[in-house]
């Protein structure tokens, strides 16, 4: 692999937004790690050829030197809450998921709906059936994790439920 090949590997990585990427082609290695503009500001190139010792591509923004680049530490993150204990609904059976009871009617139910056990959240089409999924538990609906109209496998998470304490 040249050195023309290496920057148009790299110039592609970056249109694509690939952060890293190995390639092992007989006996060249070679493995691009880039890191996120918030976190570092350079990108090394090392490719690896078992006859030659290691090369190194740096771009402008990494020293050409013996040293890797010294990045700073991360500032300190502030405490974040304890997460918080979600409910989450499963679909019982593999179907089509539907958030209302016909086209053009609103759904159910939206995040920020309070539900109570046995409220029906969505229909599961199953083989023709439709099949009500119904709330198991009481609370606020805090997220709907699913597209009207999209497949879902069994066990599949659709609502997300802060229960009522």
């Amino acid at each position: 692999m040249n050195q023309k090949e290496l920057k148009e590997l790299v110039e592609f990585l970056i249109e694509k937004d690939i952060t890293e990427f190995e390639l092992e082609r007989g006996d060249v290695k070679v493995r691009i790690k880039r890191g996120t503009p918030e976190a570092t500001h350079s990108e090394r190139i090392i490719a690896v050829s078992a006859p030659h010792p290691a090369v190194q591509v740096a771009s402008a923004a990494t020293p050409v030197s013996g040293q890797p680049p010294e990045t700073p530490a991360p500032p300190a993150a502030p405490a974040a809450p304890p997460p918080e204990e979600l409910h989450m609904v499963k679909s019982p059976i593999v179907g089509t998921y539907y958030e209302s009871p016909s086209p053009g009617s609103p759904p159910f139910v939206k995040p920020g709906d309070s539900v109570e056990v046995g409220q029906v959240l969505c229909i599961v089409e199953a083989m023709k059936l439709m099949n009500e999924i119904e709330a198991d538990v009481a609370g606020e609906i805090v997220k709907s994790l699913l597209k009207n109209g999209q497949p879902i496998e069994y066990n599949q998470e659709l609502f997300a439920i802060r229960p009522k304490k």
